[in-house]
């Protein structure tokens, strides 16, 4: 009797913790979703260029990922109305934290500016890679 106790205890534990999705990739999904509301909400004309990473190499992500983090604070909401929104997902932003970069020689400036539209979109396809 105790042995199945004991081993339906250790085989809930055990599920639970396999069943348990990372810290990381829930944040990341996360990101993934507020990117996803900042595109209507962003200014996209008479905004400022951002660099924008793309297809970064495997030592490049981290590097790649910080400089979409320092982007995201420079967007400007599109108007009065969208600025709750527009709150809440820069708040997210700067929270999220970017492990060191890495072995990585380019910088953030090396990289080709484009449209916070484009931008936000870049950004979307290397979360969703990571």
């Amino acid at each position: 009797m105790e042995r199945t106790i004991m081993f339906c205890l250790l085989f809930f534990c055990c599920s639970t913790v396999l069943a348990a999705a990372s810290h990381r990739a829930l944040k990341y999904r996360q990101i993934l979703r507020t990117i996803e509301k900042l595109e209507l909400t962003v200014k996209d004309t008479d905004a400022e260029l951002l660099h924008t990473p793309e297809n970064p190499v495997e030592g490049c992500v981290d590097t790649a990922l910080s400089c979409f983090k320092n982007g995201t604070l420079q967007l400007q909401p599109l108007n009065s109305q969208v600025n709750p929104t527009f709150t809440i997902a820069m708040k997210v932003f700067r929270k999220y934290t970017v492990r060191g970069p890495g072995k990585c020689e380019s910088s953030c400036e090396s990289y080709k500016k484009k449209t916070p539209k484009e931008f936000l979109k870049s950004f979307a396809k290397l979360i969703q890679k990571v």
